[in-house]
C-alpha cells in the first residue's frame, strides 16, 4: 500500500536494469510481490541509464512506464558516464530507506535473496549482509575467474569476512551506508563497498544462493579492477 512522501521507507530495492528491455517487467512484478510479503514499507529503484545515442536500447522507457504505475517506484534514467560501478551509485544516491538492496535485474540472481538478506540483518543485527553463490550455472571459465578474483582480494584486504566479492543482492543498513564515499565508475564498485566496509568495522553476514546460468552476458571483472585495489587501501 502506498504511504506518505514524509515517510522514509523500511528498506529500498536498487536493481541494476541495464539493457534489459522487457524482461525488466517480469523481474520488477516478481520483486513487488515479494516486497509486498515483508510487511515492511518499501520502495524501488530501478536504474535504466543509456549510452547517448543508443535509440535500439528500449530499457529508460520500460523503466519509467513501470514507476508511473506506482509511487513506491523510482525510475533512474540518465545518459551513462560510467559502466556498472557508476549506474549502482546512482541508484544507490537515489535509494531513501532504512536499508538498501543492490541487486542485478539479469535474472541470474533470485530476486527471493533479497528478503533473505533482510531477513537475516533484521534477525541477526548486522550492518551488512550479503550472499556467495554456493551454485552456479554460468560456466567452468566464469568460476574460475571468480575463485581466482576472490582469491586475490582475500589476500589484499585479510578479515573483510567476506567469499564471495561481486555476489548479490548486497544490502546495507542506511547509518552504514551514509559513511562510504564510493567513487567507482566500473566493476570494482562491490570491492570498494567492502573494502570501505572493513574500515568501519561493520558487522557482516553471508548466506548462500544459487547463481543462475546467463545467455546473454559475459563476465566484465578483471585482474585490473583488484589491482585497483591497492590504490584505495592502507
Amino acid at each position: 500500500m502506498p504511504y506518505g512522501d514524509n515517510m522514509t521507507p523500511d528498506l529500498s530495492v536498487v536493481v541494476l536494469c541495464y539493457k534489459s528491455g522487457k524482461d525488466i517487467i517480469p523481474f520488477s512484478q516478481r520483486m513487488v510481490s515479494l516486497l509486498e510479503q515483508t510487511g515492511a514499507t518499501w520502495e524501488l529503484v530501478l536504474v535504466g541509464n543509456y549510452n547517448r545515442g543508443d535509440t535500439n536500447d528500449q530499457t529508460p522507457a520500460i523503466v519509467r512506464k513501470i514507476a508511473e504505475q506506482d509511487p513506491r517506484i523510482k525510475a533512474i534514467t540518465l545518459v551513462k558516464e560510467g559502466w556498472m560501478g557508476w549506474d549502482a551509485r546512482t541508484g544507490l544516491n537515489a535509494a531513501t530507506g532504512k536499508a538498501i538492496a543492490l541487486i542485478d535485474g539479469d535474472n541470474q540472481m533470485p530476486p527471493e535473496d533479497v528478503l533473505r538478506v533482510y531477513e537475516h540483518m533484521t534477525g541477526n543485527n548486522l550492518d551488512l549482509v550479503t550472499t556467495f553463490r554456493k551454485r552456479r550455472g554460468d560456466g567452468l571459465g566464469r568460476i574460475i575467474q571468480s575463485f581466482g578474483y576472490n582469491m586475490v582480494f582475500r589476500c589484499l584486504f585479510p578479515g573483510v569476512g567476506v567469499t564471495d566479492v561481486n555476489s548479490k543482492p548486497k544490502l546495507l543498513r542506511r547509518e552504514l551506508f551514509d559513511k562510504l564515499a564510493l567513487t567507482s565508475n566500473d566493476w570494482f564498485l562491490d570491492s570498494e563497498i567492502l573494502v570501505q566496509v572493513r574500515r568501519h568495522k561493520a558487522r557482516i553476514g553471508e548466506i548462500p544462493t544459487v547463481f543462475l546460468q546467463s545467455e546473454s552476458r559475459r563476465s566484465f571483472v578483471r585482474l585490473s579492477s583488484i589491482l585497483l585495489a591497492t590504490t584505495l587501501t592502507w
